[in-house]
């Protein structure tokens, strides 16, 4: 989990390197589009947001469509451990 956080901070700082490495890779030939991209992503925000807000909103929404039987609650209760997302997120203030 921590390389995907590191990962994250090498895109915001350093996107051209990024754009130059997925274009040598082959992830994309549009050197353009994926930097551009790369610049406009709001990295930063995922530590203003609350994972247990967001898992509780969609999974309503799944359940009033029919997809999920589960409630948020108990979605939340049963099938998440937020340890090591706060212990990464108080090691990565900033």
């Amino acid at each position: 989990m921590r390389a995907i956080f590191k990962a994250d901070a090498v895109c915001a700082l350093d996107p051209a390197r990024v754009t130059q490495l997925m274009v040598e890779r082959g992830y994309t030939t549009n050197h353009d589009l994926a930097g551009r991209t790369l610049r406009e992503i709001p990295y930063g925000r995922w530590r203003q947001h609350d994972a247990e807000d967001t898992i509780r909103f969609f999974a309503l929404r799944l359940n009033e469509a029919g997809m999920i039987k589960s409630t948020p609650q108990k979605i939340l209760t049963l099938s998440t451990d937020w340890r090591s997302l706060k212990e990464l997120k108080s090691e990565l203030k900033g």
